[in-house]
């Protein structure tokens, strides 16, 4: 998948072009995944481009790294304003996907990180749509299962973390789904490679808790906001494999998938084959506080220009 990453880039403090932006070949996140990202949308609205949740994206990017001694070396308002100046700099006017991240740097083979250790940040953006089909997708269930926190942190977004996804996602693929979903050490549901899962029963929403390794999610949070405050009740409770095959109405969330609807789950029909009411109604209302046409969510939203 080719990306028209943006011209400009943030690196180690100062604005440059991407060509510039370089680390040797004995960068220690090169060898042993020790990097931290973040994944930010904006969002234009034939007006004005609309950062989403930036706050809660930045506070949880130094968070992450907590977990393993490594350090952001920026305090979290030099990192807000790279990301608004990114989108500055570059003069974006279109949705977009915002990626920052920072590794430990030129550190040889020491496996002893510590909050000494050198580390680099950058940030870049490009233009970016739907990464799944807003009409709904086929997801199933993978032999894989989601680390846990016996093994790694599942509430730290490091590089390394996701070679689980990746693995899972190749088997889903092999299967013919569009997107695989994990279960936890206890066999229970956990999430999709890069997304959060909510079902739907007579009208309740239902989510798996953090226990289940599901990453505490900054869209996860949105959609449980949402709905309370629409009255939908919501639990975050233990999911068992079978109730996927009974729900109503499955959706995932996520920065890179908003709300995107499952129709299919390991090859059965998920209701009618159709996104369902409540999905489409998280659907609606997750764009429009996005777009800034939702006054009551508007201080989620930072105005880039």
């Amino acid at each position: 998948m080719s990306l028209p990453i943006s011209k400009y880039v943030w690196f180690d403090g100062k604005f440059t072009t991407l060509d510039k932006a370089k680390v040797p070949i004995t960068t220690h996140a090169i060898h042993y995944g020790t990097s931290v990202f973040e994944g930010i949308r904006a969002y234009w609205n034939g007006k004005n481009l609309f950062i989403f949740r930036l706050d809660e994206h930045v506070k949880r990017f130094r968070k992450s790294g907590q977990f393993y001694n490594i350090s952001l070396n920026f305090s979290d308002q030099v990192i807000s304003n790279a990301i608004i100046g990114i989108c500055e700099k570059n003069k974006i006017k279109k949705s977009c996907y915002i990626r920052p991240f920072y590794f430990v740097g030129d550190y040889g083979i020491n496996l002893h990180v510590t909050e000494k250790a050198p580390t680099n940040v950058a940030i870049f953006t490009f233009p970016f749509g739907d990464l799944f089909s807003k009409n709904g997708i086929m997801a199933g269930v993978v032999s894989w299962r989601k680390f846990s926190d016996m093994s790694n942190p599942p509430q730290a977004k490091m590089g390394g973390n996701y070679l689980n996804s990746i693995i899972a996602t190749q088997e889903a693929k092999r299967s013919g789904y569009d997107e695989a979903i994990l279960l936890d050490h206890n066999g229970n549901v956990s999430e999709a490679p890069g997304e959060n899962i909510f079902i739907v029963r007579e009208d309740q929403l239902i989510t798996p808790p953090l226990s289940s390794s599901a990453l505490n999610g900054i869209t996860r949070d949105t959609i449980i906001k949402i709905a309370k405050d629409l009255n939908i009740d919501v639990t975050e409770t233990e999911v068992s494999r079978s109730e996927l095959i009974i729900s109503d109405e499955i959706f995932l969330t996520g920065t890179a998938a908003e709300i995107t609807p499952i129709i299919s789950m390991n090859g059965k029909k998920i209701g009618d084959g159709k996104p369902g009411h409540i999905t489409k109604k998280m659907m609606k209302e997750y764009t429009d506080i996005v777009m800034n046409k939702n006054q009551n969510y508007s201080d989620w939203l930072t105005a880039v220009y």
